[in-house]
């Protein structure tokens, strides 16, 4: 049986890794969980898996959920960045679930790779700001680390059985979110609730309106440079808007292998878990006849800038693309708040990146410094254009 942390248990992907994990109970077993605020949805976890540990963002938090829960449940309830860290490096626990939304997601799981946890990793933000460290010390500790986004999964699938050095391109695919056929003038318009309305998947807030501004999309370019070691010209994006491929590699005698399936997060969750075997599961099959049709499509960087300019920060590499991701999660936040316009968000990013010095080779320390200025940065243009 294997033992299951999960970082981010009551958001998204974690509460589908759950689900996972509640239908396959002679497979998998929870012993650690980690959330940030919603204690009620983790009272109703800690009940029903009974993990040894669970962590909370706040003291204060701890205490409620403590009370909250029932006095059988003997949880150890711990708090705060060393709490989170704890459930990271949890010894009991074979494969750690990184789920947690946001540069948030990486310290936890460089402490769990340096742990010899192998992590299924569903934090982009983790490879975008130190794929290099990352990837370095998952070596240097013969660590997995197995794609659970659906666009990495593919990939990683596609490459099983072949040899590395034949491949010669990635194609991640894209559903081209709520605004595909959107104008430049129409974009100029567009609510918080019209970006919340994806036409596929059900995802958290933040990732909703990444796809919908496809600065997720550039996000996974810069992941894939580092999970499959590919220079950044050698990987595409194409608007598939019905979903069914989820990426697609291609070799150099020109043959191409694709992964498809619904769009649904559990199956790629799924196989990072039970890696290099498969489970069944109830979920509807894919239909191609009712599908009729794949179409594909090249991403029109005037109604996409954010894919452009994270493509560009890649290549630059350093500390560039940590600024980048910084820069997103502050703006992203600020249309959250509707302080900003969806327009808005390259250009904020945009102004980030231009006066940043970047350095290259950076350490992890200067990942972090770099993650903080960027954030202090965007604030301070944000409260510019409010006034």
């Amino acid at each position: 049986m294997k033992k299951i942390t999960i970082l981010g248990s009551t958001g998204s992907i974690g509460c589908s890794a759950l689900d996972v994990i509640e239908k396959n109970p002679d497979r998998f077993q929870i012993v650690a969980l980690a959330a940030g605020t919603n204690i009620k949805k983790l009272k109703e976890q800690i009940e029903k898996f009974k993990p040894q540990v669970a962590a909370v963002k706040t003291k204060e938090m701890a205490l409620k959920l403590s009370e909250l829960l029932a006095i059988k449940n003997r949880v150890k309830i711990i708090y705060n960045e060393e709490g989170l860290k704890d459930i990271a490096t949890f010894p009991s626990a074979d494969i750690v679930i990184s789920a947690i939304s946001g540069s948030a997601g990486l310290i936890p799981t460089i402490a769990a790779i340096e742990a010899g946890k192998d992590i299924a990793l569903a934090n982009k933000e983790t490879m975008v700001m130190a794929g290099e460290i990352v990837t370095a010390r998952a070596i240097k500790k013969r660590v997995k680390i197995i794609p659970v986004d659906s666009e990495h999964s593919a990939i990683f699938q596609c490459l099983e059985g072949n040899k590395r050095e034949n491949l010669r391109r990635i194609i991640l695919t894209a559903s081209g979110g709520p605004f595909l056929n959107f104008t430049e003038s129409q974009l100029k318009k567009v609510t918080l609730d019209q970006t919340l309305r994806h036409p596929k998947w059900k995802m958290g807030k933040k990732i909703t309106i990444d796809s919908a501004s496809m600065m997720n999309k550039g996000l996974e370019v810069i992941e894939a440079k580092w999970l499959f070691k590919m220079d950044i010209s050698t990987i595409d994006v194409l608007i598939h808007p019905q979903s069914i491929v989820h990426s697609m590699v291609e070799f150099s005698d020109g043959a191409y292998l694709a992964q498809m399936g619904i769009p649904d997060m559990k199956i790629p969750i799924a196989y990072a878990l039970t890696y290099p075997e498969r489970i069944i599961n109830n979920l509807p099959r894919l239909n191609l006849v009712r599908t009729k049709s794949l179409e594909f499509y090249k991403p029109d960087i005037k109604i996409f800038p954010c894919l452009d300019i994270a493509r560009k920060a890649g290549i630059c590499g350093g500390t560039a693309p940590a600024i980048l991701n910084a820069s997103d999660e502050v703006a992203v936040s600020a249309f959250m708040q509707k302080k900003i316009r969806f327009i808005d968000l390259p250009k904020i990013i945009e102004k980030v990146l231009t006066v940043h010095r970047v350095k290259n080779n950076p350490s992890l320390e200067d990942i972090l410094q770099a993650d903080l200025w960027a954030r202090t940065e965007t604030e301070k243009i944000i409260e510019r254009m409010a006034k």
